[in-house]
């Protein structure tokens, strides 16, 4: 593909160079660039691209887009110049892999809390109908069994079209993508055709990037824009405003409110939740291992948005069912000990109050929760999830998560200060490894010792590198000793 036709009516202001030029491959990373490739400038956050030019077409760049007047390229060198390189960049994206997103069905699911969830229960349903099934989000990408590691929820727009692109080779049909608002906000689903766009809930997140609730709702609400079919959970507070000039067809769950997919009978105990799920006209009975109220909102996120594309209550129910886990979501570690060790992702005030309402429904003795909470990120929530913690637990293990570039122990401060709101008995440990052996050395019987805000990740980000962290590889090593 020449520059020509990758750009034609994608409305630049202006190209420089030869538009013959043949491009194989588009990167907005200067150590990626090969040759014939067409490099991204991309202002960054911490970066421009803009000064990595030289670096590109040393690598092989034939071929420059940029979005600032005052840059020059060297002589040769065709120069693209757009208003919007991210919005450009996604265009350019779905071009040149041939448009892989108008050959399979996406079903994008965004919201605060529950999309990866949601999209393992998609892909077990569809995988129950037939249909070979793609996942895109925070855990890996999957093509069918095949994983492939992820590096955030939502790739970059060269990363998704090619792995959309790969997807369509090996014959998926359909993809279940977690959409997060970083993504919608920054364009990198610029131009991609979701079959069904999925709403789950919002509550309070990212407003270090929003900066307002009212930006964050708006980013969301993007995906819709996009989506042939909307799926919305009107149970939520915030989904009149997904609502709101929303011009798509529109199918509704809920459990508290008439819905066009709906859950009653609900029972939950320790061992998962029970209820009878009605689609339409149809209905079964459904059994899951995952106990909590939020797992029957996923099942309905999920079973509304196959519903949508015509998948039959029966392949819904088996998919359901036979989902027995997903990693680092409520995830029981294993162990010889008279308690229970529980890993979960739960790093927002909401989604740590899920866990520990769920936990103290069936907990017999002590509910102690070890958590800490992001640095760079939004401080006001921190000693929010401190009241949320201290309100549900017996006892609060305050310790790091992936402090970043803040100082530990100034995240801790400001989360004890919500814990002592609620008069819970705590301890400081900064170094999460010493947190979790203290909380497996004082664990008794049928005590829950739940591990929240790390869930999946293997790794731990401090101030100056980053280091290996995989709790449930933590967990197992610190049984094994005889000091535990």
């Amino acid at each position: 593909m020449n520059i020509k036709e990758l750009f034609q009516g994608i409305g630049v202001i202006q190209i420089q160079g030869d538009q013959t030029t043949k491009i194989d491959g588009i990167t907005h990373d200067s150590r990626k660039v090969q040759n014939n490739f067409l490099f991204i400038c991309i202002t960054g956050f911490v970066s421009d691209g803009h000064d990595f030019i030289s670096q590109a077409v040393k690598n092989g760049a034939t071929a420059i887009m940029v979005e600032r007047d005052d840059v020059d390229v060297p002589e040769g060198i065709a120069r693209i110049r757009v208003s919007d390189s991210r919005k450009a960049m996604a265009l350019v994206s779905k071009r040149i892999y041939g448009a892989p997103d108008e050959k399979m069905k996406i079903i994008g699911i965004t919201g605060t809390n529950g999309k990866t969830t949601t999209t393992y229960l998609i892909k077990s349903i569809l995988e129950s109908a037939g249909e070979k099934t793609g996942i895109i989000g925070t855990i890996s990408n999957m093509i069918g069994d095949r994983e492939i590691p992820a590096s955030r929820t939502t790739p970059e727009a060269p990363e998704l079209f090619y792995l959309l692109d790969n997807m369509v080779r090996e014959r998926v049909n359909c993809v279940a993508m977690e959409v997060s608002s970083h993504s919608l906000e920054l364009n990198r689903v610029e131009g991609c055709r979701f079959e069904v766009g999925v709403f789950t809930n919002l509550t309070r997140d990212h407003l270090d990037f929003h900066k307002t609730f009212e930006n964050y709702v708006a980013a969301k609400a993007k995906l819709f824009k996009q989506s042939k079919k909307t799926v919305i959970n009107i149970d939520d507070k915030y989904s009149d405003r997904i609502l709101k000039d929303l011009n798509s067809r529109l199918i509704t769950y809920a459990i508290h409110k008439d819905a066009d997919v709906t859950a009653d009978n609900i029972s939950i105990d320790e061992k998962g939740v029970r209820f009878k799920l009605k689609t339409g006209d149809d209905s079964a009975d459904i059994a899951m291992n995952i106990p909590g109220i939020f797992t029957v909102y996923n099942a309905l996120a999920a079973a509304a948005a196959c519903y949508a594309i015509g998948v039959n209550i029966s392949d819904i129910k088996n998919g359901l069912e036979n989902v027995r886990s997903v990693p680092g979501r409520f995830e029981v570690i294993e162990n010889d000990r008279d308690y229970t060790i529980l890993l979960d992702y739960a790093h927002t005030p909401d989604g740590l109050e899920n866990i520990l309402k769920t936990v103290n429904e069936f907990a017999r003795a002590r509910i102690i929760t070890l958590f800490g909470a992001g640095g760079d990120r939004d401080a006001t929530k921190r000693p929010e999830m401190g009241k949320i913690a201290g309100k549900y637990s017996d006892l609060c293990i305050i310790t790091s998560d992936n402090p970043r570039t803040e100082e530990p122990m100034e995240i801790i401060r400001q989360i004890e200060k919500g814990v002592k709101y609620e008069g819970c008995e705590y301890v400081i440990i900064e170094n999460r490894l010493e947190a979790i052996k203290y909380a497996l050395n004082i664990g008794k019987e049928n005590d829950v010792i739940i591990l929240a805000g790390k869930g999946h990740e293997n790794y731990q980000i401090l101030k100056d590198r980053v280091i290996e962290f995989d709790e449930k590889k933590i967990v197992r090593e610190l049984l094994d000793k005889d000091d535990i």
